[in-house]
């Protein structure tokens, strides 16, 4: 065996569209041919119904332009998806309430509502798989119970062609052990670069030495002029496991999680899984990554929540007679 053989041992190569339809009459696949056949159909019954009627050329003109649009549709995709499922969603999307509430709509509607003197969409009700978040970072949904799990990423092509067969050896392992279903999610987030460079330029007066101070001044500076440059964002990669139906028990999802963390740490990422306001904080920045955490963290359902009296906090006079 020769070297190139040795650097090319464990490696294959896997097509990208191994989910993509297969071909099945002129390189169209069935639902493109399904569209085509549906359309035929339409046109030759118009041209039995209207040839005695209409002029024939103003039939052939339509059916040219009228079947150049059902072949747009039948064949072209937008962003990833085929032009009619396309078409399908923005029809559903633009009948969609466009607010959801937690109360009940169909017996009154909201104050918030002006109904009936104004035509606006009475809001749907708010359906979250998700019922509750408990403090070891369960998420309790229905009967079934999921946990997550924050991971760092790697490059691969940094990495030799061996320490790249094994990165992929070990993450096909971890996918073959799964039995439930499991989510991987990556996003990319904002990073707020002036408040690091702010505390960096705090502590730099603080430093031993001049030089140390220079440094950190300096760094801090190029942290806030790139800031305002450019536009940093960081990758975060979120894994959801979730239990099976014949696990019972407490903590069953929490210790999927940290076995998940467990097997995806050979791939040489840091991993953890994540408590209760951690999830809490992950679903939030999912739902609206741009908008900063709020301080202080959310309170559980069953936290009672009293406001300090109005002495407390300043000192107490004696009162002089």
């Amino acid at each position: 065996m020769n070297a190139h053989d040795h650097t090319d041992a464990g490696r294959a190569r896997m097509p990208a569209d191994v989910d993509a339809p297969d071909k099945v009459l002129y390189g169209l696949t069935f639902r493109q041919l399904a569209i085509l056949a549906v359309a035929a159909l339409a046109f030759y019954g118009a041209w039995r119904a209207m040839h005695a009627v209409v002029p024939v050329p103003v039939l052939v003109g339509a059916a040219v332009v009228v079947g150049g649009l059902v072949f747009g549709v039948a064949v072209g995709r937008r962003d990833g998806l085929p032009l009619d499922v396309w078409l399908l969603a923005a029809v559903r999307h633009s009948r969609a309430p466009r607010a959801l509430t937690t109360t009940d709509t169909t017996s009154r509607v909201p104050e918030w509502v002006q109904a009936p003197k104004s035509r606006v969409m009475l809001p749907a009700p708010l359906r979250l798989p998700a019922d509750a978040i408990d403090d070891s970072g369960e998420i309790r949904l229905g009967s079934a119970r999921a946990a997550m799990v924050a991971a760092t990423n790697v490059n691969l092509a940094l990495r030799t062609p061996d320490e790249q067969a094994a990165l992929v050896d070990t993450f096909g392992r971890w996918l073959n052990s799964l039995s439930t279903p499991t989510q991987i999610v990556v996003s990319a987030q904002p990073v707020d670069l002036h408040s690091a460079a702010r505390q960096l330029a705090q502590a730099a007066g603080e430093l031993p030495h001049p030089a140390l101070a220079d440094a950190a001044a300096d760094h801090a500076r190029f942290l806030d002029d790139l800031a305002q440059r450019r536009d940093p964002l960081r990758r975060q990669v979120l894994i959801v496991t979730q239990t099976g139906a014949d696990e019972r028990g407490e903590r069953a999802a929490r210790r999927r999680a940290d076995d998940t963390a467990r097997a995806l740490s050979g791939l040489g990422v840091a991993t953890r899984a994540l408590d209760g306001a951690a999830v809490t904080a992950a679903i939030a920045a999912a739902a609206d990554p741009y908008r900063p955490p709020r301080p202080g963290g959310l309170a559980a359902p069953d936290t009672v929540i009293t406001s300090p009296r109005p002495h407390e906090g300043r000192p107490l006079r004696r009162r002089q007679t």
